[in-house]
């Protein structure tokens, strides 16, 4: 898929395998495929999104959902989502998520994972993670302040009734025999 074949998010989300593995996204009118997570990064994913979802039942983390927000079709590592908001029907996100985690790979642009992240800042989410794992810190948006790089065993914000973690015990979940 050319970006340069995609005119609008209409014309994109009509394309045909956006959902292959990785999955494509639709960012300031070019088609992106997100890089194919690592050994690190995929725990992480996974350890972070059944954390989430074994201390709360108002919220829902989910891998990968494609969310709407126009102009944008971003794809997070992880939208944490109200129940409310999540129907019952297999279609993507409309709108962004209520908390947005991105995990930045190695070979990923921080500023391009920034600017989404602001995109749905700007369009309703409020709380926001960027980790990177190999700097072994996470930076923080919430609401419309400026981000705050948390490291070791400072307390991330979290969103409802879902404990905080230090950024320790979020890396850790790096390890495959994390519990």
């Amino acid at each position: 898929m050319a970006a340069t074949a995609i005119a609008s998010l209409r014309e994109f989300l009509s394309q045909p395998n956006i959902e292959t593995s990785p999955a494509w996204e639709f960012i300031n009118g070019e088609v992106r495929q997100k890089p194919m997570p690592t050994l690190f990064h995929s725990r992480l994913q996974r350890n972070l999104v059944n954390y989430i979802n074994s201390q709360t039942e108002e919220w829902e983390a989910i891998q990968e959902l494609r969310c709407i927000v126009p102009p944008y079709s971003p794809v997070p590592d992880i939208s944490v989502v109200t129940c409310q908001r999540l129907g019952n029907e297999d279609e993507p996100l409309q709108g962004p998520p209520d908390w947005l985690i991105e995990i930045r790979s190695p070979d990923q642009s921080t500023l391009e994972l920034q600017n989404k992240i602001l995109h749905c800042l700007s369009h309703g989410t409020k709380l926001a993670w960027l980790i990177d794992i190999t700097r072994q810190q996470i930076w923080v948006w919430q609401g419309d302040n400026l981000p705050i790089i948390f490291s070791e065993d400072e307390i991330l914000p979290t969103l409802g009734d879902i404990p905080g973690l230090t950024v320790n015990q979020v890396m850790a979940m790096t390890n495959k025999n994390y519990s």
